[in-house]
């Protein structure tokens, strides 16, 4: 039997388990397994993998998508350039072969760890449909592992972008600092911080509402609940909006293809 599943802390709601079994079911797929492992601390991950020779494939999720970068044995350019990873596909080779091949990335294991951000892709595809002459300038709300993969994405897609958050970093905005003039100027605001996810749904980031108009479009990476409170914001101002769930469907999509794919990454 083939595993997959979710590495990360909390696991409390996971979206990828429920996507996998069903899938599995629907499309007859009996070689297959997906479950959650719970993974406080990275540096677990090698016993993991240990306790679990049958695994093919893991999703990461927080706090890991940065740090478990160092553990990989190759990582795709993309995810790279983002400097975050949400798919590991786990290929089995023998020490003879990894140690002559010259591929051995952590500490001699005996298979081989590639690292992937589908989530680029997900939220690429997701956002691309919705885009406007107007959306050439966006408001990325927070900075973490997820933030990482819009930052790619609005690069590829020549799209200007200003980080905000709460903590002052180079670069950034403070939210505290956003004014109505920052939300005019920025028609695409993309929330990737945790604001707003079930069962805390009264809360939002805190930004300048009422700036926002009918140009906007505002995309929020939560899809629990369909629509957060910084969504019915943005409507109430008649903006656009979309939520997070096409994008993990997507990206969900692609780590299939990514661990069931017959060649070899490079």
């Amino acid at each position: 039997m083939k595993q997959y599943g979710l590495i990360g802390f909390p696991l409390s709601h996971s979206f990828s388990k429920k996507y996998f079994t069903t899938k599995f079911a629907d499309e007859n797929i009996t070689d297959a397994v997906y479950d959650l492992y719970p993974l406080e601390h990275i540096k677990d991950l090698q016993d993991l993998l240990d306790v679990n020779p049958q695994l093919c494939g893991l999703n990461v999720t927080v706090p890991h998508k940065k740090n478990v970068l160092k553990y990989l044995d190759w990582i795709e350019h993309d995810a790279r350039a983002a400097g975050a990873v949400n798919c590991i596909r786990i290929s089995k080779e023998s020490p003879l072969l990894a140690a002559f091949s010259g591929e051995v990335g952590v500490e001699g294991h005996d298979f081989r760890l590639e690292g992937f951000n589908t989530d680029i892709y997900g939220f690429e595809m997701s956002l691309r449909p919705l885009l406007r002459n107007q959306h050439t300038d966006a408001l990325i709300l927070g900075d973490g592992g997820a933030a990482q993969a819009v930052k790619c994405v609005l690069e590829n897609l020549e799209i200007n972008f200003k980080v905000v958050t709460r903590s002052p970093h180079p670069g950034n905005l403070l939210f505290k600092d956003l004014k109505p003039h920052h939300i005019k100027s920025h028609k695409l605001i993309i929330n990737t911080t945790p604001l707003g996810t079930a069962p805390k749904i009264d809360e939002c980031p805190p930004i300048p509402y009422e700036a926002i108009t009918n140009e906007h479009l505002l995309y929020d990476l939560i899809y629990n609940p369909a629509e957060t409170l910084f969504l019915q914001k943005g409507a109430e101002q008649g903006a656009t909006s979309k939520n997070g769930y096409e994008m993990l469907v997507l990206q969900a999509e692609k780590s299939w293809e990514i661990w069931t794919a017959k060649e070899k990454y490079p």
